[in-house]
């Protein structure tokens, strides 16, 4: 994987980001530093290669325990930029599935239209990866309040939501009182409520 990312530098940017995403996955002493090497090395141009950089330098520090880095990814690329969320449900959504096209390049990610995709496969994904000790556990938080947020019927009508607040009293307990991830979730709890009532 690293010498496939270290040739497509300059040349192939998804298949790099995709080796640098998979590299991250080591677990060797030197990965952490090789990382940061390959990421210092990247100069993107345009809103969605920098945003998809940003997103993948995030998701392999989030892997290495670093968990500030996706705290800053989503204060400062998502959580400020309506155009930032849209592309985090839209990538989310196609990588698990939720889109019945395929598509050749990354542009679908950035388009702030109404997506075809219904979001049930995207919300069963987030609540089962709602791990307080992995690295994405804010990310998934995040993204799932973002989904609700979008589409809020979605509650009503899927079995990962009544999951989800089955769960939430145990999510709370294990998440810090002044954190994003927590009042993320006592809005989901609070939108739970208002569709019992």
């Amino acid at each position: 994987m690293r010498r496939i990312a270290e040739e497509a530098r300059g040349g192939d940017f998804l298949l790099r980001r995709q080796a640098l995403y998979l590299a991250g996955y080591d677990d060797a002493p030197d990965t952490s530093g090789w990382l940061s090497q390959q990421q210092r090395a990247e100069r993107p141009g345009d809103w969605l290669t920098q945003w998809l950089t940003a997103r993948s330098v995030a998701a392999v520090a989030a892997r290495q325990g670093d968990r500030d880095r996706m705290q800053h990814f989503i204060t400062t690329t998502l959580d400020d930029d309506d155009t930032g969320e849209a592309a985090n449900l839209n990538y989310w959504a196609y990588w698990i599935g939720e889109s019945a096209h395929v598509q050749l390049s990354d542009d679908f990610i950035a388009t702030t239209s109404t997506p075809t995709w219904h979001g049930h496969k995207l919300l069963q994904h987030l609540v089962a990866g709602l791990v307080p000790d992995r690295g994405f556990f804010d990310l998934n938080i995040h993204t799932l309040w973002a989904l609700l947020a979008a589409r809020p019927g979605l509650l009503r009508t899927s079995t990962a939501g009544r999951a989800l607040g089955d769960r939430l009293p145990l999510l709370l307990d294990s998440t810090e009182p002044s954190t994003r991830a927590r009042r993320e979730l006592e809005a989901i709890r609070y939108a739970i409520r208002l569709g019992e009532a």
